[in-house]
This record gives structure tokens, C-alpha cells and sequence, in this order.
């Protein structure tokens, strides 16, 4: 006798965040209802028109907006982004670059080099 397997299911917030797109900007039925693994997967490989207007214009999560302009999530908060923005938006800043833009973008190169350092550290004592 074979057990049902039940498929994994999860919340749109958590979807939304795996397809690295903004929650609130997602069609109403995908706000409302629950994902499947499955479902999930087929959003990726083959996205809907909805998913890649949004993936292309925004308005973008976070994590998006701070990869988009260089800096870290921190970094957008002390900047006083705090909302989602589209991508028109996003090229403004860039295009302005704020001082704001140039010193957050100064961290996080410092911050990634400090880590490419303690990892090389990591390693070099582990041999």
C-alpha cells in the first residue's frame, strides 16, 4: 500500500520571494491563494507575462533594489528607500547618483572585500 504524497505548498509571500518579485504588485489570485512546489517550478521555467513584466519593470522587492543599485539592503534604509520601485525609477537614482548612492556603494565593496578575505583566511588555514 502506497502513502499519498501531499505536495508542498507554500505561502505567496514565500513564493514571491523565491521568484524575486514584489508581493504586493502580483496578480490577485496569486496574493490569495498557496503555491506548490510544482507550481513554483513551472513559474520559473516558463514565466507568464505578469511575472516577467514585473521582473522587468518592477516595482522590485528589496533584495532586487539593492542588487540592482550596488548597495546592501542596510544600505537602502539609510539611504531612505524603503518603499518597492520600479526599474524607471531605479535608472533615475542611478542617473542622479546621490551622495547617499556613492557611499553605500563605497561600503559594500568594502564589506565584500572583508569577506572575500576571511574566506581566503578560512581556507588558507584549513589547508
Amino acid at each position: 500500500m502506497k502513502a499519498h504524497k501531499t505536495p508542498q505548498t507554500m505561502k505567496p509571500a514565500t513564493a514571491a520571494r523565491k521568484l524575486e518579485v514584489y508581493l504586493e504588485a502580483t496578480p490577485a489570485e496569486f496574493q490569495e491563494g498557496v503555491v506548490s512546489r510544482d507550481e513554483l517550478n513551472a513559474l520559473q521555467a516558463d514565466p507568464p507575462q505578469w511575472l516577467r513584466d514585473l521582473r522587468r519593470n518592477g516595482p522590485h522587492p528589496r533584495q532586487i533594489l539593492a542588487l540592482k543599485l550596488g548597495v546592501s539592503i542596510s544600505g537602502l534604509a539609510r539611504g531612505g528607500i524603503t518603499e518597492a520601485l520600479t526599474s524607471e525609477q531605479v535608472e533615475e537614482i542611478k542617473a542622479s547618483n546621490p551622495d547617499w548612492l556613492q557611499r553605500e556603494r563605497a561600503i559594500q565593496v568594502e564589506s565584500l572585500k572583508e569577506a572575500a578575505r576571511l574566506k581566503q583566511r578560512k581556507n588558507d588555514r584549513a589547508r
